[in-house]
């Protein structure tokens, strides 16, 4: 006896709700001169950057704390509660425990149901394989409502010496929350995400330790041992990002049939605003269809693509029918793109 295959209705899930959280603390890169070999014009011509936000000592902020707050904001805006979200994705490299994940204490910090949480551990790439996991959920009709999270307390992990300086002056605090919900019309809200990894060169921008090989007594025990600051080889990561953050962009572009003259705003992860600015010219883009906001925030990780995408939201830099661009890259290495018509 034959039977007839159901056919599984496929939606599109679409950005309703948007919130960012900054600690009140800024620290300007005079600051930084005071405590480290460095100055404002080094690295403003190096980064970008002029100040980024800094959790002060004693505050309740951390990366679970920042990113409920976050969230609070985007489901307002949303229109929701949060008893209406059906699943937590949160995305960062510094969650307040080794273990267990971020996405559970959002869950109960916000009152929630005891609805699912999976954390992302993508760094600079998170919140964009955030959204795609989001997406594929919402997509199949598994969830309606998804609360997407990046979040990032890197402050409390540099070097601040001299000997730091070529990483820590580019590091900031934050959290960035997007809630998305199902979309019936396929033409609009996330029309694809593109995925990447390539892990050969994992050291390349790597925090070794503490690490179960190299767990906290033995760190302890090696007072020379400072594998657990982060190292980058800035001129490599640049090097691969500016390729791959392209080859990313027109992936997404040519899957949705659109030029990059059909781009209305790219929102790049804000590694360096050298990085943004190459991608910028490579693509002829105006300043108005490039959003950066690194000059005050830092690099923020898996914060700041959604700490971009509200400000730029906020400012009504990303209005309906756009079609918004966001696209990372970032340690693993790994890198991704998003393609929305807003």
């Amino acid at each position: 006896m034959g039977f007839k295959e159901k056919q599984m209705t496929m939606y599109n899930s679409k950005i309703i709700g948007l919130g960012h959280y900054v600690p009140e603390q800024i620290v300007t890169n005079e600051d930084l001169s005071k405590i480290m070999d460095t100055n404002d014009a080094w690295i403003q011509e190096r980064t970008g950057i002029k100040e980024r936000h800094w959790i002060a000592e004693g505050s309740e902020d951390t990366s679970a704390v920042m990113g409920a707050k976050a969230a609070r904001i985007a489901i307002e805006r949303a229109g929701l509660t949060t008893k209406d979200i059906d699943f937590i994705v949160f995305a960062t490299l510094s969650p307040d425990y080794f273990f267990p994940g971020c996405g559970v204490q959002i869950q109960d910090m916000l009152d929630m149901k005891t609805v699912g949480a999976i954390d992302i551990r993508n760094q600079c790439s998170g919140f964009v394989y955030a959204i795609s996991t989001a997406d594929q959920f919402i997509k199949t009709g598994m969830y309606k409502n998804v609360l997407v999270i990046g979040a990032e307390f890197h402050s409390n992990g540099l070097d601040k010496t001299t000997r730091g300086r070529g990483v820590s002056v580019i590091f900031g605090d934050g959290a960035g929350a997007a809630v998305l919900t199902r979309e019936e019309d396929t033409t609009k809200g996330i029309l694809s995400t593109h995925l990447h990894s390539e892990g050969a060169y994992a050291d390349k921008l790597i925090v070794e330790s503490p690490s179960i090989r190299n767990w906290v007594p033995e760190l302890m025990a090696n007072p020379d041992d400072i594998s657990y600051f982060p190292y980058m080889d800035g001129q490599f990561v640049f090097k691969n990002a500016v390729v791959r953050f392209s080859e990313v962009i027109i992936e997404g572009l040519a899957k949705n049939n659109l030029s990059k003259e059909d781009i209305d705003m790219l929102i790049p992860h804000q590694a360096n605003l050298r990085i943004s600015q190459f991608i910028q010219r490579k693509f002829g883009l105006s300043d108005n269809q490039v959003f950066n906001n690194i000059q005050k925030y830092g690099n923020t990780t898996a914060a700041s693509i959604p700490i971009a995408l509200t400000e730029a939201w906020e400012q009504g830099k990303v209005k309906d029918g756009d079609t918004v661009v966001l696209a990372a890259f970032g340690s693993g290495f790994t890198w991704g793109s998003v393609i929305i018509k807003w």
